[in-house]
């Protein structure tokens, strides 16, 4: 069945407009269109894409709504659907990245990103351990339950010290994994060498070289999606470039959760910081980039990379890893707030979300709500 590529970029457009939720909302969206609605894909296929996307780095529901379209019309659906589904989240958080980093906001909207910013280091926590769960029983039916722990402590100490250097923490991580399973495959030892010399000549450059290396960073090496992209940008954009302030990077946070589409849109207000709407669509195309090169050079062999012990032993090691950094990243999170009232704030949305089990999006409008009201009362912003 030949799909129209005016109906792949109608049905994926509406998924990026209506995305909220991250990754578990991106793949039921794409499993009702696909699999229940229109029988496009068979349910066995779909659920071996998500397994075989869930070992590639980078955001895995843009890389299964590419994979999804190029199921359906080879590389040109591919290509349509993913842009489909990214531009619309790409052009909302843009937009408010103006607004929320422009010389002079109004105090509202200082205040409402004050206030979602404050929650941003509770829907950490909230992530790391809605992933850990699955991935620990993972572990423990295979054998594993020792080295999983490991591998989280490592991580997680790692994202709250370390900042841009995590990435090659959760490189190690997967090495070692391989090692330990006496499959340790030269090129992938050898691998590290040269990604440790592009970190070092990219953060020394600064500027525009620098920023394509985050945002790779971001799109090609970082294992388990989602928030693990933050810890691996918050070190460069605030200590070690300075593009942005404390509050400003919780504000981009912020902006990447309560917007549609892929959490990675974050590292486009980054972008933006560094130089305009320029540089947010520069950051967004590298980190974008590898979803659409893995998915389009290997759909035909996700058989194959799911079969393949080497692939499986080093996500054993930089999987893992990567949940220990999204816990880890609370804590540089949560330091850096600056007022009393955003500490209580944070409070109340860890029992929202850790004890209520309330939603991420919810949590994060109402604190910007409460921000708004503590903001126009005169609280201190920071």
């Amino acid at each position: 069945m030949r799909v129209p590529l005016t109906t792949i970029a109608r049905e994926w457009g509406r998924i990026g407009c209506v995305g909220f939720g991250g990754p578990p909302a991106h793949i039921a969206l794409l499993r009702e269109l696909c699999v229940e609605r229109r029988g496009w894909i068979a349910a066995a296929d779909f659920e071996d894409a998500i397994a075989a996307v869930n070992l590639l780095p980078g955001p895995a529901s843009t890389q299964l709504a590419v994979w999804c379209g190029h199921r359906l019309r080879g590389r040109a659906g591919a290509l349509v659907a993913g842009l489909c589904f990214i531009v619309p989240g790409l052009v909302l958080i843009l937009a408010l990245a103006a607004a929320f980093l422009a010389d002079d906001p109004p105090r509202w909207l200082r205040g409402a990103g004050a206030g979602a910013g404050a929650a941003v280091a509770a829907v950490a926590v909230r992530a790391g351990i809605d992933l850990i769960a699955p991935s620990r029983a993972r572990a423990h039916a295979a054998g594993r339950h020792r080295p999983f722990i490991a591998y989280i402590l490592v991580g997680a100490v790692a994202a709250a010290t370390l900042g841009p250097w995590l990435v090659l923490v959760l490189l190690a991580c997967g090495l070692l994994s391989l090692l330990l399973a006496r499959r340790p495959g030269r090129d992938a030892l050898v691998s590290a060498s040269p990604l440790a010399l592009l970190a070092a000549a990219a953060g020394a450059t600064g500027g525009i070289a620098a920023l394509s290396w985050t945002a790779l960073k971001v799109g090609a090496l970082s294992y388990g999606g989602g928030f693990v992209i933050i810890p691996l940008m918050q070190g460069d954009a605030v200590a070690g470039h300075h593009w942005m302030t404390d509050a400003q990077f919780l504000n981009a946070v912020a902006l990447g959760q309560v917007t549609p589409g892929p959490v990675v849109h974050t590292v486009a207000v980054v972008g933006y910081a560094v130089a305009g709407v320029g540089g947010g669509l520069l950051a967004a195309a590298i980190a974008f980039s590898p979803s659409f090169l893995f998915v389009l050079g290997g759909a035909d062999r996700f058989d194959a990379l799911l079969r393949d012990p080497r692939a499986r032993a080093f996500i054993d090691g930089a999987g893992p890893a990567a949940l220990g950094a999204i816990l880890g990243s609370a804590i540089p999170l949560a330091a850096a707030l600056q007022k009393p009232w955003q500490a209580a704030l944070l409070a109340a949305a860890a029992v929202a979300l850790l004890a209520l089990r309330r939603g991420v999006v919810e949590t994060l409008v109402a604190a910007g709500v409460l921000g708004t009201v503590a903001a126009l009362a005169g609280a201190p912003l920071p």
